[in-house]
């Protein structure tokens, strides 16, 4: 009995330890946009083997879903596609939040279409007369092309849902704030976009450039009808030559501190921006990587 009794407290005592030490574990909540979820899960499981007290809990949904959450305090990191708008900063304020941002890297914003489609190149004007509400262009010839396999040279319009940071990108850039054009096909995330468009040869999509495949061709934009067009890469993304080249930005409430900082400024060094340049994205600044 006494033995039994000894058994029983010392695995009490252990469970009791095991748990103690799960509790002195800190977690870093990270929420937002899909554009940049794949990254900040990579830093995440880099940094737990740096720093295995510290965990960084990711999830996506949205730039909209990060800033909400950043708004309700319910997130240390919100993850952006998408500057903060005036409003947000408005509601977040007034919730007792400070929104406070920082550019973690560069994205270009890279249309899509299927390898197939002859098409090579594009002016934002033809974009802003394809996607927007006063648009006039809704069939592949009317750019000077025959898709094969395309019926009707109906253009697919694959877009992305309204809570992106993508999609609000988008919109300001290439529509000039006008409203979409109604009937396209809206996609929860940056990967649907382009699988989508890789199996359909009637369609054209936009995403962040880490999504792009060898199943789809991605066009070279320009800013004018007739002017020179502009590769989407990793360089012209950080030389800010391509016509929809954009800032990725996490925000913070009020000056990161504590392990929130330490995590921001690891990501921000040349260890973390290497991992953002190994996913596709540009850095924020010229880094030597092993």
């Amino acid at each position: 009995m006494k033995l039994s009794k000894l058994l029983l407290l010392a695995a009490a005592f252990t469970v009791c330890i095991s748990l103690t030490a799960q509790a002195s574990n800190k977690v870093i909540q990270n929420k937002g946009s899909d554009t940049l979820v794949n990254v900040a899960q990579a830093w995440a499981e880099e940094y737990r083997k740096i720093n295995p007290e510290v965990s960084v809990a990711v999830t996506g949904g949205g730039s909209g879903t990060g800033i909400a959450a950043l708004i309700n305090g319910t997130v240390d990191l919100a993850n952006a596609s998408r500057k903060i708008k005036r409003k947000e900063i408005k509601q977040a304020k007034n919730n007792g939040q400070n929104p406070m941002e920082h550019i973690v890297g560069y994205d270009a914003l890279a249309v899509f279409v299927h390898p197939d489609n002859p098409l090579n190149s594009i002016s934002i004007d033809k974009l802003a007369g394809i996607y927007g509400e006063d648009g006039g262009i809704t069939k592949w010839n009317q750019l000077g092309v025959e898709v094969p396999g395309c019926a009707n040279q109906e253009i697919i319009r694959i877009s992305r849902q309204n809570n992106s940071g993508t999609y609000a990108y988008f919109r300001k850039a290439v529509l000039k704030r006008k409203d979409f054009k109604s009937g396209s096909r809206d996609m929860h995330g940056s990967k649907d976009v382009v699988d989508i468009v890789e199996k359909t040869p009637c369609t054209i999509g936009y995403s962040g450039l880490a999504y792009a495949t060898d199943h789809v061709k991605m066009e070279c934009i320009s800013n004018k009808e007739g002017g020179d067009c502009v590769s989407p890469s990793v360089e012209t993304a950080s030389n800010n030559s391509y016509p929809i080249a954009r800032p990725l930005f996490m925000y913070t409430n009020g000056e990161p501190a504590g392990d929130v900082k330490i995590y921001l400024d690891w990501i921000l060094s040349d260890e973390g921006q290497c991992i953002i340049l190994k996913k596709g994205y540009a850095p924020v600044r010229a880094v030597t990587c092993k």
